[in-house]
C-alpha cells in the first residue's frame, strides 16, 4: 500500500509513548502493526529478516544490549522470536528513566520463561486487530460511537448495500486487500489461514501440530461462531470429520495456540449486577479475530452468504463485535454479552473506562429492529441500576442504511456509518 491508512490505535500509540518508555504491540499477523509502528519509530530492529539471523544470533548470546543502539524510538519487530530484548530494553529504561523509546511488535505470545521480568511500570501493552469497516474506508463515520455513547442527536445513511457487507466479511480487515482487486481480495484470508495452520501452529514453540485437525478446529469454530459453543462440541465436530477420537488435552493445546497467535479471543459473560433470579450463563464466547477466517476455512464467498441469510447473520455480529472492540480502544471499553438460563440474550454489552455502560442488539435486517429494540428494553428492567447505574445508551447496530434516535431513546445505527 503506497498511502497509510491511518488506524485508530494511533492515537493510543502517541498517548502511551509520553508517559511509558517502552509500549509493545501484540496482534495476529498481517493485521498491520509493523506498518503501524514504522509510523512512530526513527529505527527498526526486523528479526524476521533471515539475512540478518547470524548476526542476531550472535549478538543474542553475547551482548543483547547491542539491539538497542539506534535512534530512539527503536522499533524492533516480532520480539518474541529474541525475547532476550524484552529485559534489555527494561534495565535500559529503568537506568535512563526517558519515556517513548521503544516500540515492540508481537504476533505470538513468547514461551513461558523466556523474560525474567513482567514488564510492569516500563512497557504500555496495546492490542492490534484487523481493520475496521471505519479504518478500511467501507464505514463514512457519520455516526460516532462517543456521541451514542454520550447519548447525543445521530443521523446517517450508509452506502453499503447487504452485497458489501457480505463482501467485507469475507475480504476481512486485512490491510493487504485494499491494494488487491476483483476475487483476487478473497484469497488474502484464505492464504492467511493455510499459513496459520501450515507454519504458525508450529513455529510458534517448536511443537508440531497437525494442521488438518488444526482446520477441524477451526471449521468447528467457524460453524458456531457468535456463540458460546462448548468444547464438547468442538471435539465431536473434530471426531466427526476424522472419524478417531480427539482427546481434550489436545483440543486445549489447539485452543491455546490459537489464542496465543491472537487468532481467537474470549468474550466473556458480562458482570453487571441483574435483578432477575434466572441463573445468567458465565460461559465466554469464542470469536475469531476477524470473521474472514470463518468464511476462508468453509470456503464460503459473499454470494454464498446472501443465499444463507441465517449464517450470514452470526458473520454479521462477529464483524460488528471486531468493530465495536477497535472504536471502543480510546475508551478504555470493555465488551461482554448476556444470556440466561431462559436463552434471554444480549449481544453485547459496552462498559467504558469511566464507568459508563450500555447494551447492544446486532441485527442484519430490518425487520429485527423492533423486536431487538424491545429486547434492549427488557434488558434494562433487568439491570439493578441502583448498583450498575443507569445505562448510557441502547443501540441495535445494523445492516441497513439509516442511523437515527427512535422516540423511545434507542438507536438504530448502521455499521456502515459508525466510527469510534
Amino acid at each position: 500500500m503506497d498511502k497509510y491508512l491511518p488506524r485508530i490505535i494511533d492515537e493510543t500509540v502517541e498517548r502511551k509513548l509520553k508517559y511509558m518508555g517502552a509500549l509493545l504491540i501484540e496482534g495476529c499477523k498481517w493485521c498491520g502493526k509493523s506498518t503501524t509502528a514504522k509510523q512512530h519509530t526513527k529505527s527498526i530492529v526486523e528479526f524476521q529478516n533471515p539475512d540478518n539471523k547470524q548476526n542476531f544470533d550472535f549478538i543474542n548470546k553475547t551482548k543483547p544490549s547491542l539491539f538497542l543502539e539506534g535512534e530512539k524510538p527503536r522499533l524492533f519487530d516480532e520480539w518474541q522470536m529474541y525475547p532476550v530484548v524484552w529485559d534489555s530494553i527494561r534495565m535500559d529504561v529503568d537506568n535512563t528513566g526517558l519515556k517513548g523509546q521503544y516500540i515492540l511488535t508481537g504476533s505470538a505470545k513468547p514461551a513461558e520463561g523466556s523474560t525474567m521480568h513482567t514488564g510492569t511500570g516500563r512497557f504500555a501493552r496495546i492490542l492490534m486487530r484487523p481493520m475496521s469497516l471505519y479504518e478500511s474506508k467501507d464505514s463514512n463515520g457519520k455516526v460516532s460511537l462517543e456521541d451514542v455513547i454520550n447519548g447525543k442527536d445521530i443521523e446517517g445513511v450508509s452506502n453499503l448495500s447487504l452485497e458489501d457487507i457480505a463482501s467485507c466479511i469475507v475480504r476481512g480487515g486485512w490491510p493487504a486487500t485494499l491494494d488487491i482487486d476483483a476475487e483476487n481480495k478473497y484469497q488474502i484470508a484464505k492464504d492467511y489461514v493455510e499459513s496459520l495452520v501450515r507454519e504458525d501452529v508450529t513455529t510458534i514453540d517448536g511443537v508440531e501440530r497437525n494442521p488438518e485437525k488444526m482446520k477441524a478446529v477451526l471449521r468447528s469454530l467457524a460453524r458456531n461462531i457468535s456463540t458460546p459453543v462448548s468444547n464438547a462440541t468442538i471435539m465431536e465436530d473434530v471426531r466427526n470429520e476424522f472419524a478417531s477420537e480427539v482427546s481434550r488435552p489436545t483440543l486445549d493445546d489447539y485452543l491455546n495456540t490459537l489464542e496465543k497467535l491472537f487468532v481467537i479471543e474470549n468474550v466473556k459473560a458480562t458482570n453487571l449486577n441483574i435483578r432477575s433470579k434466572t441463573a445468567i450463563r458465565t460461559k465466554s464466547k469464542l470469536e475469531l479475530v476477524d470473521p474472514s477466517i470463518a468464511t476462508a476455512i468453509l470456503d464460503l464467498s459473499p454470494s454464498d452468504l446472501i443465499h444463507d441469510l441465517n449464517y450470514f447473520g452470526f458473520l454479521f455480529e462477529s464483524l460488528c463485535i471486531r468493530d465495536l472492540k477497535i472504536y471502543s480502544q480510546l475508551l478504555d471499553g470493555e465488551l461482554t454479552y448476556y444470556r440466561d438460563k431462559s436463552e434471554f440474550e444480549v449481544d453485547a454489552i459496552l462498559k467504558t473506562g469511566k464507568g459508563k455502560w450500555g447494551a447492544i442488539e446486532i441485527k442484519l435486517g430490518s425487520g429485527f429492529i423492533e423486536e431487538a429494540a424491545q429486547n434492549l428494553l427488557k434488558f434494562k428492567d433487568k439491570v439493578d441500576t441502583k448498583k450498575s447505574g443507569e445505562p448510557s445508551f441502547l443501540m441495535v447496530l445494523t445492516a441497513t442504511p439509516y442511523s437515527y434516535k427512535r422516540e423511545d431513546g434507542v438507536y438504530v445505527v448502521s455499521i456502515g456509518n459508525l466510527k469510534n
